[in-house]
């Protein structure tokens, strides 16, 4: 996949899911820089990537600040070398209905997950625009195309990715920079049992066209296909990692 020796910057890495595209890359020969509001737990996840024989870096970052950004992408910059993929995983759920909703919550949940995504694109864009060449996947998520009841501020936030990433593609094509989302359905990690019960997760496995939840290698392996050369032709598209259980036309 021509991979190795490049260097990728993955936010939310300390969360179920950026923590395995963190380590996938790491086994594929990639520099990856960990980057989640937790300093802590993301170092832990660069240790863990060490010790598979990549190189890896944990770094804190709060994804809806300018100025924290350009920090975190500075140091990446001088320890690892240019950021050559970009992976926007950081991400915050609550659940609350519109009517019930605080402003602190809406802004929180829309700053994190839109405004963050925004942020790192912007503050990684201009080296990759000068080597002609990058990489930028965006994880969205289904509740971005059906919404989601208690779930308006965090499906709008997610819609907004897709069409952001839309039209960072258009605007990157010329560059030779892909752009690209992934849409995870349910997924084992921590966040659904925030909000549902081990029956409830359980029904929706049953119920899913291939008999089960997605686990977060799932998305990783995705997150792979589109960073790979494999996906050279391939830009502004959302693959949908939901074993059938929606198919949005």
């Amino acid at each position: 996949m021509r991979l190795k020796g490049t260097v990728a910057f993955v936010t939310g890495g300390a969360g179920s899911i950026g923590r395995a595209i963190a380590l996938l890359l790491a086994k594929k020969g990639i520099s990856v820089a960990i980057a989640d509001l937790n300093e802590n737990a993301s170092c832990n996840v660069a240790d863990e990537a060490q010790r598979l024989g990549g190189v890896a870096l944990g770094v804190g970052v709060d994804v809806t600040r300018k100025a924290d950004v350009a920090e975190a992408v500075y140091q990446v910059k001088e320890r690892l070398g240019n950021i050559d993929i970009l992976v926007n995983c950081a991400g915050i759920y609550s659940h609350s209905f519109v009517v019930e909703m605080g402003e602190e919550e809406w802004d929180a949940v829309v700053n994190v997950n839109l405004k963050g995504t925004f942020l790192t694109c912007q503050a990684v864009i201009p080296n990759m625009q000068r080597m002609k060449f990058g990489k930028i996947v965006n994880i969205s998520s289904g509740h971005g195309f059906k919404g989601g009841k208690k779930a308006a501020h965090y499906s709008a936030s997610k819609a907004g990715v897709v069409v952001f990433t839309k039209s960072l593609a258009l605007e990157l094509a010329p560059y030779k920079i892909n752009v690209n989302c992934v849409a995870p359905g349910i997924t084992d990690t921590e966040m659904p049992r925030r909000v549902m019960s081990e029956e409830e997760i359980s029904t929706r496995a049953r119920t899913n066209p291939m008999g089960r939840i997605g686990a977060p290698d799932d998305i990783a392996d995705a997150v792979l296909f589109l960073i790979s050369e494999e996906s050279r032709y391939i830009t502004g598209q959302t693959i949908y990692v939901n074993g059938g259980d929606l198919m949005p036309s």
